[in-house]
Order: C-alpha cells, then structure tokens, then sequence
C-alpha cells in the first residue's frame, strides 16, 4: 500500500486511520507532512516513510517496524512497547520518551531529555541508540533500558549536553566520547568500559552499523564510558530524614 499525504492532503487522523484499516503488512508513506502519531499502537506491519513525519511518531508501538527516510520531530517512539524505529537523518526532543520495549535507531542527532523516563521489565529492555549527539538531560529519570550515543562527527567535541542522567535510579547510558561530561549527578557512576562490557555492546553496534550502513571501524578509537545509578534508589536519601 503506497499513501501519497501531499495528493491527498491527508489529515493525521485519516492517515492513521488508513494505516490501521489496511490488510497489508508493507506501507509506504510518501511526501509526509508532519503528520503525526503514525503507526500509533501499530503491530505486525513495515511502515516506510519518506517526508518528516510530527510528534509522537510510532507513541505505543507494538512490534511495527518503522523507517524514516529523513528526519523526525519530537516524542519518537512515545512509551513504545515493542518493535522498531529507524531514523535516517535527526530527530527532535524527547525521543523513546518512557519507551518500554523495542528499539530506536537515529543515525544523527537528538534533541533535548532523549530517554527520559524510560524502563524495562524482565526481558523486555529498550534500546536507544544515537549515531550522533544528544541535548541536555540525556535518560533523564530514566528507570531500564540502555542508551548509547556515538557521537559520530563529534568526536573532538562532547556529545551530549547538560546533566547527563538527572534522576536517574535504573539502565545505563553508554558514551563513546574523548572523556565523560563534567557535570554528571553524584548520583551516577562512571568508568570505561571494560572488555566484557565492550563485548556486550557488539550486538548493539553491528546493528548499527548494518543499519546506516557504517564501516564498524568508524565505531573504533575513542574510549566508551558507562553511566550506571550507585544504587536501585540513589535519589532516596535525598528527599528522606537520616
């Protein structure tokens, strides 16, 4: 099914609606125009896009696949508790906002509080992954789940902004950068990763790589840092009497 949103002046709410009525498994979605919560809830279904799609592009997905053949505004991914989110160009602020499950790919740049809030449950870990670099308050609040930033075409410069990890009690965060953020909450530990660590990250930076299609060396010499709460409550003794 091809949907042309330019001819068509679809609405957001038409265009959803045609997604969600349609009996094929493969949708491509030309000249997008902003429209947004596309593919919102979507399951069992392969969505490109060419255009820009609006916020809250996939909010609650399901196990949809979606790919943008450009960028995307804000909210991608929004609580999204399955599948999959691949974003050729940028992307705005909040991205894998409280995502729960799945994945996010973005070959280049995020806005501000990308993995904000985000979880995980048992086998269900979510994965934000950003080619290039990320705005202040990175996995603010976030509760599971494994961001990483590869800060590609940054690499003399830091890649993401302000206070990296605010309120963090869950998951780690992942820097490939020249050395961490100054400003990191005493509340999240640091360190480079060591050779298991390493190790566990290939899964995620082959698919990268298979993905944008990026020589694995363009992945190689600068160090990886891990960022991880001190404790499952870190923020408690804070805001309770000794």
């Amino acid at each position: 099914m091809i949907i042309d949103c330019k001819q068509t002046q679809l609405s957001q709410t038409d265009l959803n609606r045609m997604i969600a009525k349609s009996k094929d498994s493969e949708i491509q979605i030309i000249r997008c125009l902003g429209q947004r919560y596309i593919g919102a809830g979507s399951r069992g279904k392969s969505i490109a896009i060419e255009g820009t799609p609006g916020n809250a592009l996939g909010a609650y997905l399901d196990g949809t696949d979606i790919r943008v053949a450009g960028n995307a505004q804000d909210a991608v991914g929004d609580t999204m508790n399955d599948g999959t989110i691949v974003i050729d160009g940028n992307c705005g602020d909040a991205a894998g906002y409280a995502m729960r499950g799945g994945a996010i790919f973005i070959k280049g740049d995020v806005g501000y509080r990308a993995g904000i809030h985000m979880k995980e449950y048992r086998d269900k870990i979510p994965l934000l992954m950003i080619g290039g670099k990320a705005g202040s308050f990175l996995g603010e609040y976030q509760a599971g789940g494994v961001i990483i930033v590869l800060g590609l075409g940054v690499e003399d410069d830091t890649n993401v902004g302000y206070l990296t990890g605010t309120g963090m009690h869950g998951g780690k965060i992942v820097l490939r950068c020249l050395k961490p953020p100054a400003d990191l909450p005493p509340q999240v530990q640091c360190r480079e990763a060591s050779r298991e660590d390493l190790i566990e990250l290939r899964q995620y930076l082959d698919r990268f790589c298979a993905l944008f299609d990026v020589a694995p060396e363009r992945l190689e010499g600068l160090p990886y840092y891990i960022l991880t709460p001190d404790s499952a409550n870190p923020y408690v003794r804070l805001y309770t009497p000794n």
